[in-house]
C-alpha cells in the first residue's frame, strides 16, 4: 500500500512539473493545450496513464514549435479535433471499450466464438 501512495505522490509531482512547462509556452499554445487536454480527457479509460504520456509528448511538441517560432496551428493544423483524434489512436479510450463490448455482447448472444482457430 505504501508503494501505491509513493507512486501517486510521484505521479502528481511529475504532472505538476509538466503543467509548469505549459505555463512557459506562448499564450496561444497554452490555450490550445488546455482545450486539447479537456477534449482528450473525455475519452480517457483505465488509469489515464496513456493519456498522461500523450500529453507529455504534446508538451514536447509544443515546446519545439514555440522554439521555432511556429504559429500553433502550423503544428496542429486547423482541424484541431482531428489532430486530437490522431493522438488518441494510441491510447486506451472509453469508446474503444464500448466498441469491444458491443462486439463481445453480439458474438456471445449469437453463439460465435471470438477466438480465431
Amino acid at each position: 500500500m505504501l508503494e501505491f501512495f509513493k507512486k501517486v505522490v510521484g505521479d502528481k509531482k511529475e504532472y505538476k512539473q509538466q503543467m509548469a512547462r505549459v505555463k512557459t509556452l506562448p499564450e496561444d499554445y497554452q490555450f490550445v493545450f488546455e482545450k486539447i487536454q479537456k477534449y482528450m480527457w473525455n475519452f480517457a479509460a483505465g488509469d489515464g496513464y496513456d493519456m498522461m504520456k500523450i500529453q507529455y509528448e504534446l508538451i514536447d511538441l509544443f515546446e519545439a514549435g514555440a522554439a521555432e517560432s511556429k504559429q500553433i496551428l502550423e503544428i496542429t493544423g486547423e482541424d484541431v479535433a482531428e489532430f486530437c483524434d490522431e493522438l488518441l489512436r494510441n491510447a486506451k479510450t472509453y469508446t474503444e471499450n464500448w466498441h469491444e463490448k458491443l462486439n463481445q455482447d453480439i458474438m456471445k448472444k449469437l453463439g460465435k466464438d471470438n477466438d480465431p482457430k
